[in-house]
């Protein structure tokens, strides 16, 4: 029977003709059919090859028809796949997204209705700058520079050698599917970007040195922030910084430079504890001189003073008694004057040509060794 001789408000297949994008599927939006209704159309489909081939006592219209059934089954039964664990399932209809499936047995309308997608979302993917690791050498497996990635400008103007490997896997796999053409070569591009642009920022001595750790942090939430303005469904794991040297052309200049600089900073270094020792030691010097300025000042204005008060006091004594004071200070002068000399006393007024003779000097001598 021909298709026009069925009714206007049924489908090829005896049912209602759906509406949506489908184009005569009535499975709900992409959503796999429950068990009856894929029996009921199985056996709807059968009815209908039967109708269009009637049976008029020929095998040969019967076996097409099963023939046409069997092939309508076998197409029915291309949506059956199955989700792995570490894959996501993302169904598409008439290339178009649909719907985000996990893992399990799944059924999607055949194609060319519905197709499917199963990315990895769990695995860890690698991508190498400015090396090609496995690479083949004399039968054994190494490294192998590449030259135009590696080279990069340093903010003080030097050249560094970088090989550094980015980790990253599939944050969204719709926007992973969609928005990227070719995910890999992206991830790669962004990421060589991304370091050129942090070692700019940075100087030759930090990269060498301590700020690796922090070079491999920044080129990282660089390229996941490119990354998310590309709304490209990828995470970035990590960043492994695996070498930063000069090129070897100047890697023996670059030594040079390292140890003039390591032998600067030991003149620093000893300068500076030049300057710790001298400084305050010469501090402490003038300290000293101060405080021994200010008691020399003390001591010898006390001293004045002292002094003053004593010819003021003998002064008042002498407008009292002018002789005794007179006396007196001579006394204390001559004593003054004769202190630690050795003194004879003669009298003049001897008599009978005999000299008074009195040796202070040898009677003192004397009375100490009798002492002892």
């Amino acid at each position: 029977m021909p298709w026009g001789d069925k009714d206007h408000n049924t489908g090829p297949w005896g049912s209602p003709p759906s509406s949506g994008s489908g184009g005569g599927n009535n499975s709900g939006g992409g959503k796999p059919p429950s068990g009856p209704d894929f029996d009921d159309i199985v056996k709807r489909t059968i009815d209908q090859f039967r109708q269009f081939f009637p049976d008029n006592g020929d095998g040969n219209n019967k076996t097409f028809a099963l023939l046409a059934a069997v092939a309508v089954l076998l197409w029915l039964s291309s949506g059956i796949y199955f989700v792995k664990a570490d894959e996501q399932g993302v169904v598409m209809r008439f290339g178009a997204y649909n719907s985000t499936v996990g893992s399990g047995l799944n059924y999607h309308l055949p194609y060319p209705i519905e197709t499917v997608e199963t990315p990895r979302v769990t695995a860890i993917n690698h991508v190498e700058v400015g090396f090609r690791s496995g690479a083949t050498h004399s039968g054994k497996g190494v490294d192998q520079s590449t030259v135009d990635e590696s080279l990069m400008l340093t903010g003080d103007e030097n050249i560094l050698d970088i090989d550094f490997e980015v980790q990253w896997k599939i944050s969204s796999a719709p926007d992973f599917l969609f928005n990227i053409r070719n995910p890999e070569e992206t991830v790669k591009t962004v990421s060589e970007s991304a370091m050129r642009e942090v070692i700019g920022k940075s100087q030759i001595a930090t990269v060498l040195a301590e700020g690796k750790l922090q070079v491999a942090q920044d080129t990282k939430k660089l390229i996941q922030d490119i990354l998310n303005s590309y709304n490209a469904g990828i995470e970035v794991v990590s960043v492994n910084l695996l070498k930063a040297d000069p090129p070897a052309e100047v890697l023996d200049a670059q030594r040079d430079v390292q140890t003039a600089l390591a032998d600067m900073e030991t003149a620093r270094n000893q300068a500076e504890a030049y300057h710790n020792d001298i400084v305050p030691r010469a501090r402490g010097e003038a300290q000293k001189l101060v405080l021994d300025a200010e008691a020399y000042k003390q001591e010898v204005t006390n001293r004045a003073q002292g002094e003053a008060s004593r010819f003021m006091a003998v002064y008042n004594e002498y407008k009292v008694s002018r002789d005794v004071t007179k006396k007196r200070m001579y006394l204390e002068t001559m004593e003054e004057i004769l202190q630690g000399m050795n003194k004879v006393i003669i009298d003049s007024k001897g008599s009978n040509g005999v000299l008074p003779y009195l040796p202070l000097p040898e009677l003192r001598n004397k009375s100490e060794e009798s002492a002892k």
